[in-house]
């Protein structure tokens, strides 16, 4: 229950913060982005925590457990995103969408060993991720603003109005008892880290301002994904971990 109003007074509070547009940093400033100094001054938090906490954790992740154990872990989570994805298609009204996160999620679950196994995406059964946001934007709902989450990072007026309705459509969320469900929910945000280390290093060593690559990144794929619903098919790497790099 804590959890819950956490993420409603978040999404209120982001709701809030939309209102605020009149505070643009002057007539250079992007217009997608009217919160950019309260934004930055967020990033500038995360990142001291990713620093401090999230990215030694990762790196350790990675050294510690193998990558095909790290995949496993990966594709869980993934299946568990599938289900949400199926409610989201059918909310779309994307009936080949739909039939395929469900084609998947029970393969996967079934056949998978609970999801640990990615037998769809060698089945060629494409994924399709979509999310309750995407689900507002196809019911017409503009993005809003540009808006940086404490530790939960990149995101629009819209899709932190939508954080609620993904919490609850998360199936991790279904697992009791609750020190279990929070192991669930502490090991994927490790695994996301982990996945994203490579990433950061390339950003980290570019010569360039993080922050406004880093927004722009964000909107454009969610835009592409909005417009574009299966923007994320026929990737047959999705849900799986990246190459390891190397030596």
């Amino acid at each position: 229950m804590k959890t819950q109003l956490r993420f409603c007074a978040l999404a209120a509070l982001a709701l809030g913060a939309g209102t605020l547009a009149g505070c643009a940093t002057g007539p250079t400033a992007d217009p997608r982005d009217p919160l950019e100094p309260f934004n930055r001054s967020m990033t500038s938090f995360n990142e001291t925590v990713d620093k401090a906490v999230l990215k030694p954790v990762a790196t350790a992740y990675t050294e510690v457990l193998p990558s095909p154990v790290r995949t496993g872990v990966n594709n869980f989570f993934a299946n568990l995103g599938d289900a949400w994805s199926f409610v989201n298609n059918v909310l779309q009204l994307r009936a080949e969408p739909a039939l395929n996160s469900l084609v998947r999620f029970n393969v996967n679950t079934f056949f998978g060993l609970g999801g640990v196994l990615d037998i769809a995406t060698d089945m060629r059964i494409e994924r399709n991720k979509q999310d309750f946001g995407l689900t507002l934007a196809r019911w017409g709902m503009p993005s809003g603003p540009y808006l940086v989450l404490p530790l939960l990072g990149p995101s629009t007026v819209r899709d932190t109005a939508a954080l609620p309705a993904d919490w609850y459509g998360d199936l991790a969320r279904q697992v009791d008892p609750v020190s279990d469900r929070n192991m669930l929910y502490a090991l994927r945000i490790v695994d996301t880290r982990a996945s994203l280390l490579n990433a950061g290093d390339v950003l980290e060593g570019a010569a360039l301002d993080k922050y406004s690559f880093t927004r722009d990144a964000y909107l454009q794929m969610r835009a592409r994904r909005a417009q574009k619903p299966g923007a994320d098919a026929g990737n047959a790497d999705q849900g799986r971990l990246p190459p390891e790099p190397e030596e």
